[in-house]
Formats: structure tokens, C-alpha cells, sequence
């Protein structure tokens, strides 16, 4: 039975994660970022500077090398749709980043700007964050996050891996609990 059966009065949000919104915001960065290559990749030297800008636009800004900024002011200076597009990403992580107070306030104004943009793949994000409104609001009220799980499912593939494979289902559920469980495991030697 899922949890809106179990509770039908509550909303919860599928995706909680503000990181999987910002991966959303980084695939339409990339999407613009790749079409501004094409309308350009007849003039070699302009095409091959777009496509080195791709890690600027992507990477969180506080790090960023010097020459991913210089890279980013070069754009700014252009004042194309490539950086309006950083900016409007970087306005998403912004929303993540604010309280439960002020979140709602701000996501209508990125909702607002990023339909405005005329930017397709800002467009068709803002319309997806538009369908999630609600969940992504609660999560930031709650500070739900992924964090811990995607922290588990680190350790268990680490533990799979390190196995090099299992056999059975069962082994690599036993080494689970083992690593995972908190068991603390003495030995007869006596070491």
C-alpha cells in the first residue's frame, strides 16, 4: 500500500531532493548550451569556445576554477541566452537554498522569469517545476532531503563492488547488514 493510500490527507512530494531539480535545471542549461553550438558550428573558433563552456555553466558557483569564471564573465558580457539560462539555473539552486518562509515567494518569481525567458528548455523546465509546485514546497518546509539514502546506496554499491559480485541475493543482503547494520563483530582469537 503507498503512503498516499496510507495517508490521503498529507502531500508528499516523489522527488524531495533539490538536487534532482537542479540536475533538471543542468540538463536544460546543457540542452541551450548545445543548441547554441549548433547555430554556431559553422565559425570553428566560436563553436569549440562554446563547447569548452559546458563545466562552467554546470558547476556550482563557489567552484568554480578562474578560468570557469572567466569563462562566465566572457558570456555575461555577451548577454545571450547561454548566461540567461546559467542565471535562471542558478536563481533554482537559489530557491532551494532559501527558508520555508521566504521559498514559495521566491519560486513564483523564478516560475514567472524562467516562462519569460523564451528559452525552450527553461520553458518546458519551468512547466515541470510548475506540475511539482506543491511537493517541492513542502519539502523545502520540511527540509526533506535525499541525502542519507543516496549516502546508503554509496556504501552498498561500495560493498557490491568490493565483492567483485555475489552469488546469491542473500550474500550480498548478509554483507549488507554487516557493513551497514551497526554490527560489531568480535573474533575468537583474542587479537
Amino acid at each position: 500500500m503507498s503512503l498516499t493510500a496510507q495517508f490521503p490527507k498529507r502531500q508528499f512530494s516523489h522527488r524531495c531532493s533539490s538536487r534532482a531539480y537542479v540536475k533538471l535545471a543542468n540538463q536544460a542549461v546543457d540542452k541551450c548550451r548545445r543548441w547554441a553550438w549548433g547555430c554556431y558550428r559553422h565559425s570553428p573558433g566560436y563553436a569549440t569556445w562554446i563547447k569548452r563552456t559546458r563545466w562552467a555553466l554546470l558547476k556550482d558557483p563557489n567552484k568554480l576554477k578562474p578560468s570557469q569564471r572567466e569563462v562566465l564573465e566572457q558570456l555575461k558580457a555577451q548577454h545571450g541566452a547561454l548566461y540567461r539560462a546559467y542565471l535562471i539555473k542558478e536563481a533554482l539552486r537559489d530557491v532551494f537554498r532559501a527558508g520555508p518562509a521566504e521559498a514559495p515567494e521566491r519560486l513564483d518569481a523564478w516560475l514567472a522569469w524562467a516562462c519569460r525567458s523564451r528559452i525552450p528548455a527553461m520553458v518546458q523546465l519551468s512547466q515541470t517545476i510548475r506540475a511539482h509546485r506543491k511537493g517541492i514546497l513542502d519539502a523545502i518546509g520540511l527540509g526533506l532531503s535525499n541525502s542519507k539514502l543516496e549516502g546508503l546506496n554509496s556504501k552498498i554499491r561500495l560493498i557490491n563492488h568490493r565483492g567483485y559480485g555475489h552469488h546469491s541475493a542473500a550474500a550480498i543482503i548478509a554483507m549488507i547488514y554487516l557493513c551497514c547494520g551497526g554490527i560489531t563483530v568480535t573474533l575468537p582469537t583474542g587479537r
